[in-house]
């Protein structure tokens, strides 16, 4: 199945000049989707994970149905105050500025191997620091992965980590 037929542009969005990848026409086609969860879940189990972790908020839309398909645990990594109990953060460099992303501060064990997926990866930033907060609560990283790879925008190369997509996008 040719999962890109299910995913259109859109462009001008967010901003102009920036042409939006959304998959939310891939969501609601259940056999598309349910390929694509497939398709991860191949991609993600040679890897032995303990858990899977999405990183905000279209990440929880992947890494979620995989984990259940591969009977592991998931783990959210989001924006600040935005998951309850005592958590750990991380602040990164962007462009312009800089981010934060938190986990629960007992989401990881030292040891646990924990992938982590997003829908895309883009320049790198946020999926480079969400490698770094992981392994900072002493979890190793063996893949981290993606559905879409804007391969133009050459953000695997700041991952730290092994890094694989389903679907490749060269501009």
């Amino acid at each position: 199945m040719d999962l890109k037929a299910h995913i259109r542009g859109i462009p001008d969005f967010p901003k102009p000049g920036i042409l939006f990848y959304d998959i939310s026409t891939l969501l609601r086609n259940g056999p598309a989707w349910q390929e694509t969860v497939s398709r991860l879940a191949d991609l993600v189990a040679p890897t032995a994970p303990t858990a899977l972790a999405g990183i905000e908020s279209r990440g929880f839309l992947l890494a979620a149905p995989v984990a259940a398909a591969l009977g592991l645990g998931f783990i959210m990594i989001r924006k600040p105050r935005k998951l309850p109990g005592a958590t750990v953060g991380l602040s990164y460099a962007l462009e312009y500025g800089t981010d934060r992303i938190e986990m629960q501060a007992d989401a990881v064990k030292p040891g646990d191997r924990v992938v982590l997926l997003d829908d895309l990866l883009a320049t790198g930033g946020t999926m480079a620091a969400a490698i770094r907060l992981l392994r900072e609560a002493g979890a190793e990283v063996p893949l981290s992965a993606a559905l879409i790879e804007l391969t133009f925008l050459q953000g695997r190369a700041r991952l730290d980590a092994p890094f694989a997509s389903l679907l490749a996008y060269d501009d």
